[in-house]
């Protein structure tokens, strides 16, 4: 069972960016990081393949957040750029058994346990 440790999150104002991390125990295969605010659903930030050569966006941070990684560190980021209040969420990385990213939170078998992210406008 690999274990995912996200680090990176804080508070940032309007207008500015933030670096998360996803260290995992293990290999891993696609990964994808996801979000909750407060009092709303969990819902798909964005997601990666394998090799990293394959990315898949939310609408909501299309152009502002970037995805990447580092298979010999088993490492996840995700760029935040032009970061706005409503994107104030605590931020999961999340592993799936498959090569393939997906933005379904129910592909995904294995959940960090989150950090937060708070925009202040």
């Amino acid at each position: 069972q690999v274990q995912l440790v996200e680090s990176g999150g804080g508070l940032v104002q309007a207008g500015g960016s933030l670096r998360l991390a996803c260290a995992a125990s293990g290999r891993t295969y696609a990964m994808g990081w996801f979000r909750q605010a407060p009092g709303k659903e969990r819902e798909f930030v964005t997601s990666i393949n394998w090799s990293g050569s394959n990315t898949y966006y939310a609408d909501s941070v299309k152009g502002r957040f970037t995805i990447s990684r580092d298979n010999a560190k088993n490492t996840v980021y995700l760029q935040m750029n032009s970061l706005n209040p409503e994107d104030t969420a605590v931020y999961y990385c999340a592993a799936r058994s498959s090569y393939l990213l997906s933005a379904r939170a129910s592909e995904y078998t294995n959940w960090g346990q989150g950090t937060q992210v708070t925009v202040s406008s």
